[in-house]
């Protein structure tokens, strides 16, 4: 059996050798092609190499390409993995920081709130390009698996404009399945769950364990665990008032909504510094910001260790090999994976991405009929879903005025700023990540007129004097202390899999 594989964005560590160690845990695929790519020279020349050498010392008899042509890489590919971040940590950290200006408190950004829309700006732009590039030299009907962010934004571009068969997955849906069988006293593989939602705001709307429903037994089990009714006060809260768990964490779960982090005063109470995916202020841009510093500082160490072996137990959770084996060698897999509604979830919009059931096998990706969400549960999704398509489209037609709507009707946006600060932070963000944002040239030009007028005029809204709940990045000096630690956040795909000790509980 022979295919091609080629990873967009394959720069970074975490997924891409995640997701290739995955793959290879497979022996039927000892002997498919392979080309990597990415913008940054240095950090795909890294990650091949780690790569390659697990491969040689598996006796596995793959030559990874490895190129910054993406049309070369992409060339005769069936299967296309796409990992990037657009604008990398640079551009990320605007996200935080210039929301932070006007009060936006957000732990990490990249789904939903001012720091997802304009990623989701800037990562649409750049996933039209791949869609034209994959249609053209890829083979005909080629699967991309999306795991960039924001997945659904970006997972909808891909299919509607771009026109290229595309799966957004995530492993928000594993963590909490293990998550609620661990807090039920249950293994995870003992417990069966249904998701349904969208990417970041899925819901488990059934829990079983042997056919037993346990739905009823998740808010007691969290209220009374010592450690996650700490850690997790926001899910409880949401569970409380909706009925069903939420699959993403505290912190990320906090900025979807309009209710936690609006004041400086009352977020404190919603978060804990334990561990940053459970509600810190910038707390996933600071995390990986030490995952990269750690990665170039202790990249020849890696080389020097065992390589990965390509075993079962080797083999995450991650979605993207399950789905390719399933396809490939009609081993029937299920998982939660984001496709485009068309009548799935029955009480959200047909033209949407949602996160259900799928199954896959040599068929194809099938996806079965949910029918309707919770209707509080809808309701919640369905105000992202409007930002999303909102943003969608701007990022699509360079359109300000669907930007701007997008901000204006984004939850915890419209709970923090007035209209004339969104407009000011719209025009801030455009002038500040222009270069990432070919499609709004023209606009940039005129945000930066429109700013030099508030200026002049004396309508500036002058920045708010408020730096959220944060902890300092470590330094590679404080990461030598734990390597063990400092390479695990730079290795994973998921950053908040292994939670430390509550040792920094607010």
């Amino acid at each position: 059996m022979s295919f091609k594989l080629a990873v967009i964005g394959a720069g970074s560590v975490g997924f891409t050798r995640t997701l290739f160690t995955d793959l290879m845990t497979v022996p039927e695929f000892h002997n498919i092609e392979v080309a990597f790519t990415d913008i940054n020279q240095h950090n795909l020349d890294m990650v091949t190499a780690l790569c390659q050498r697990d491969l040689d010392e598996n006796g596995v008899n793959i030559k990874i390409h490895a190129t910054l042509d993406r049309r070369e890489a992409l060339k005769g590919a069936r299967y296309i993995i796409c990992c990037v971040r657009i604008g990398m940590l640079e551009a990320f950290e605007k996200d935080i920081t210039i929301p932070l200006k006007y009060g936006i408190d957000q732990c990490v950004g990249d789904t939903l709130c001012t720091g997802g829309i304009f990623y989701g700006q800037r990562g649409i732009a750049a996933i039209l390009d791949f869609c034209k590039d994959i249609r053209e030299v890829c083979e005909p009907d080629a699967l991309m698996l999306n795991y960039a962010n924001p997945n659904a934004m970006l997972t909808w571009a891909a299919n509607k404009y771009g026109k290229v068969r595309t799966i957004g997955l995530c492993h928000g849906v594993q963590g909490g399945h293990k998550q609620i069988a661990e807090a039920l006293g249950y293994e995870q593989k003992d417990v069966d769950i249904i998701c349904a939602g969208i990417n970041h705001q899925t819901w488990y709307i059934s829990v079983k364990h042997n056919g037993r429903d346990l739905l009823d037994q998740i808010l007691p089990a969290y209220e009374t665990n010592e450690e996650l009714s700490k850690t997790e006060k926001v899910r409880i809260d949401v569970l409380k008032n909706f009925g069903y768990y939420s699959t993403e964490s505290n912190g990320h779960l906090s900025e979807y909504v309009s209710w936690y982090r609006k004041r400086p005063e009352e977020v404190e109470k919603w978060i804990d510094l334990g561990t940053w995916i459970n509600g810190e202020t910038g707390g996933y841009l600071r995390v990986c910001r030490e995952g990269r510093n750690w990665f170039e500082e202790d990249f020849p160490n890696w080389m020097k260790e065992p390589a990965k072996q390509y075993i079962p137990e080797s083999r995450s959770q991650e979605h993207g090999s399950y789905i390719i084996e399933g396809l490939e060698l009609n081993h029937i897999y299920r998982g939660h994976f984001n496709v485009m509604n068309n009548g799935c979830i029955t009480n959200l919009p047909d033209e949407c991405i949602v996160e259900v059931p799928g199954y896959i096998d040599a068929n194809g990706i099938n996806i079965p009929k949910v029918g309707d969400l919770p209707l509080g549960c809808a309701a919640v999704c369905s105000q992202s879903i409007w930002v999303q398509r909102l943003a969608v489209e701007a990022a699509v037609n360079a359109d300000i005025q669907l930007l701007r709507q997008a901000l204006l009707m984004d939850p915890l946006t419209g709970a923090v700023c007035t209209p004339p600060e969104i407009l000011q932070m719209a025009d801030e963000m455009l002038i500040e990540e222009a270069k990432w944002l070919p499609q709004y040239a023209e606009e940039i030009e005129k945000a930066k007129m429109r700013m030099t007028r508030r200026h002049e005029g004396g309508t500036f809204i002058p920045p708010k004097d408020y730096k959220g709940i944060r902890l300092p990045e470590k330094t590679i000096e404080e990461m030598r202390s734990n390597k063990e630690e400092a390479r695990k956040n730079a290795a994973e795909t998921d950053k908040a899999k292994e939670r430390p000790a509550q040792n920094g509980a607010v």
